[in-house]
Formats: structure tokens, sequence, C-alpha cells
């Protein structure tokens, strides 16, 4: 009976020894495989601004960690078949462990810690005296705890396993993830049996299993919660992605043209309908209308870029927004009225971007489809919600079909999970409610 028990020990620590070697592996292994296919991809400017730090050099990584884990079982091996000879052997070997694992940890950047497991196995079995014991018990337990990524992370840059998984799409990445989280839960799955069985073959160190079945139960919770912002954090970067890629470029530059082409022509017109009669007065329509030309390139070269308006980044929304209305005022000849009952206009940078985007937008289409004479937007809050009308006074229409510009005035609004209602009867009326996320910044 004590030999099949024993022989369940060995197993389950040989199991622990394989999970550890494959998860030991794996983190250099998949950035290396990842980096190379960043390198062969072109990606790797886009990479590189969207990480903290990355390794010096991958495929020497995985060289250097498969080493640490020959010598840590090396160290494994001169202790199973010393066990009858002098205690020093084995806290000689047991030293060894510990100071192996800390340097897989290190070479990892913390990106997997599993490894400590096997040193705890190998405390609980083979330590003599209490001094000792706990001693490296302490070490162990401290080293676990201090050996976690989010805390070192804090102090100093680290390459992160999951910045190189974020690489891949969101369907690939919970594979990635599956697997990962898989092989650090079979390893707490696999140390725990084995505490089971020598707790019932050496009672005396029962109060030393059950301190760490509670830190071990402690990080199996915050496994479970990374877990869960690991998949809130893939849908988020799924939604991001589509929309990113498939609409940045054509909503911005289709935003920022429509919006200057739209200026100049009113502009235009009204230069023809003046140039006979008052020379002088057309000269300055001219200017007025090279000033909004030279602010559109400069505003499409920003989107060609980035997400922001020109506008933006140099204003407030509020101030932005009275920019743009005078501008079109000046070039088109159109009245637009503007009220807001929102006492500070100062929101997150992507509720900024959209509300300004909507009004320059509807501003635009009132001007080259509706052919109207005024406008009137107004900005409203009804808590949680912010309300924005635009409305004017043109020709409308009644069979409504949505544009390039209103699509994308729809797909903005969604990604802040707001509603967009458009109505033709009387004009043109744009109506969107956005939930705000109202901060005491914002009150």
């Amino acid at each position: 009976m004590q030999l099949q028990h024993a022989d369940k020990l060995k197993y389950i620590k040989v199991s622990m020894i394989i999970i550890n070697l494959i998860a030991v592996l794996f983190v250099p292994g998949f950035i290396y495989i990842t980096t190379r296919s960043i390198y062969d991809h072109f990606m790797a400017r886009d990479f590189l601004q969207n990480v903290e730090a990355i390794p010096n050099d991958p495929f020497q990584l995985m060289f250097l960690a498969a080493g640490l884990f020959i010598a840590l079982m090396i160290s494994y091996f001169v202790r199973e078949h010393h066990t009858d000879n002098s205690i020093k052997i084995i806290y000689a070997t047991i030293v060894a462990d510990f100071v192996i694992s800390i340097a897989i940890i290190w070479i990892l950047n913390f990106n997997y810690n599993g490894v400590l497991f096997l040193v705890f196995a190998n405390l609980i079995t083979y330590a003599k005296g209490n001094k000792g014991k706990y001693l490296l018990m302490f070490l162990a337990i401290a080293s676990f705890l201090i050996a976690d990524f989010d805390l070192i992370g804090l102090n100093y840059p680290l390459y992160s396993i999951h910045d190189y998984i974020a690489y891949y799409d969101a369907n690939t990445q919970k594979y990635i993830l599956a697997l990962y989280n898989l092989m650090i839960s079979l390893n707490m799955v696999a140390f725990i049996i084995y505490c089971i069985y020598v707790i019932q073959e050496q009672r005396g160190t029962i109060d030393e299993v059950s301190m760490l079945y509670e830190k071990l139960t402690q990080a199996n919770e915050e496994l479970q919660d990374a877990n869960v912002q690991l998949k809130e954090y893939a849908v988020i970067t799924e939604k991001i992605g589509e929309t990113r890629e498939r609409n940045r470029l054509a909503r911005e530059i289709h935003d920022t043209l429509g919006h200057t082409l739209t200026g100049i022509s009113a502009g235009v017109d009204a230069c023809l309908a003046t140039i006979d009669k008052t020379p002088n007065q057309t000269k300055h329509q001219l200017e007025l209308i090279a000033e909004v030309t030279r602010s559109g390139i400069l505003d499409v070269r920003r989107s060609v870029n980035k997400l922001r308006p020109d506008a933006l980044e140099r204003l407030s929304l509020e101030s932005a927004i009275l920019e743009l209305i005078r501008e079109m005022n000046s070039v088109s000849g159109i009245k637009i009225h503007f009220a807001s009952k929102v006492e500070t206009l100062k929101f997150d940078e992507d509720e900024e971007n959209a509300i300004y985007r909507v009004i320059q937008e509807s501003v635009t289409n009132a001007i080259r489809h509706g052919k109207a004479s005024n406008v009137w937007i107004s900005i409203e809050r009804e808590s949680p919600k912010l309300l924005l009308t635009i409305q004017d006074d043109g020709i409308g229409c009644k069979v409504m079909k949505k544009g390039f510009g209103t699509r994308h005035i729809t797909e903005r609004i969604e990604m802040l999970n707001g509603t967009v209602q458009f109505d033709g009867s009387d004009g043109f009326a744009v109506h969107v409610q956005i939930p705000i996320r109202w901060g005491e910044e914002y009150d």
C-alpha cells in the first residue's frame, strides 16, 4: 500500500514537471513565433507602439529557459537518488531548485511563475526540521507572491505575453488564452492533488499545506478575475479592430473633405453672384475660402494619421463647434444657430470626436443636399444621456436612404452604445442619444 502511495506521488510530480516544461517553453516559443510573424507582415512599428518592452532575443531566450529547466531536472534527480543520505544534500538541492526557479521566472519576465509549485512540492516532501523548513517555506511563498507580473510591472517595464496574444485576431486570442490558462490551471490542480496525498502520508505538514491551499485559492480567484478581464478585453479589441481597420480612413477623410468642399462650393457660388457687382466683397469671400481650404488640407493630413480632428486638438469641444459654425457661416451664407444646456462640454476623447463629427456631417448635408438656409443645433443633458439635435429648414426627404455620411454617423454613435434617428418630414433632423460617461470633471 505504501509503495502504491509513493508511486502516485511520483506520477503526480512527473506530471507537474511535464506541465511546467511545456509552460516554460511555451512563453518564449510563442513570443518567438509571434515576433517572426510580426516581422514577416511588417507590423513591427505598430506593435512597438503598443508595448512597454520586448525581449532582446526571443530565440536565445527559448534555449536559456530550456537550459535552466534541465538544471532544475538535474537537481531533482540528485535529490531523488540521495534521499537516504545527508540532509545537507536535500537542502542544497531544494535551495538550487529555488534559485533556478527564480532565474526561470526572471528571464520569462514574470509571465509564468508556476514553476515555484515544484519548489513547494519538494519542500513539503523532503524538508526536515522546523527552522530550515519554515524558512524555506516562507521564502518560497514570498517569492510566489512577489513574482507577480502586474505587481512587478508597476515599477519596471516588462514584456508581456498578453501583448503578443493581442497581436492575433479575437478568435485566435481565445484559443491561445485558453491554452495558456489551461497550463496554469493544470499545474495548480496537480499541485493540490499532490498536497492531498502528502497530507494523507504526513499528518505533521497539514498546517503548511492549509496555508498554501489558501494562497492557491486566492491565486485561482485572481486568475478567474484575470480571465474575465481578458474576455472583456478581447471583445473590446475585436470591436475596435473591426471599425478601425475597415472605416478609419474612409470615414475621417470623408468627414473632412465633405465639410471643406461643401464650404468651398457654397463660397464659390456666392462669389459668382457678387463678382460683377462688388469685386471687393468677392475678394474678401475668396480669402475666406482660401482659409477654409488650408484648414481642410491640414485636417486631412491629421485624419490620415489619427482619428481626432484638428479643431479638437487645438480647442475645447464647444470652441471647436463654434469655430466650425463661424467658418460655415462666413463661406456659405447659411445661418447656424447653436444652443447648449450643458454647462461644460467636456467629455472623453472618443465622445467628443463623435459629437463633433456628427455636427460637422449634419451641417455639411444640410448645405449640400438640403439646400437649407438655417440650421439649429441643440445639446442638452437627460441623465445619463446626452441629447444632440441638428435640425435644418431644407427640402428634407420623404424616403430616407442612408448614404456614406449618415451610415458613418450611425456607426460612430453605435460605437458609444448610443442611438440615432433621422427625420426628413420637415426639413431634415438628426436626433442623437449618447450614454455619456459622466464624471466629476464634467459636472
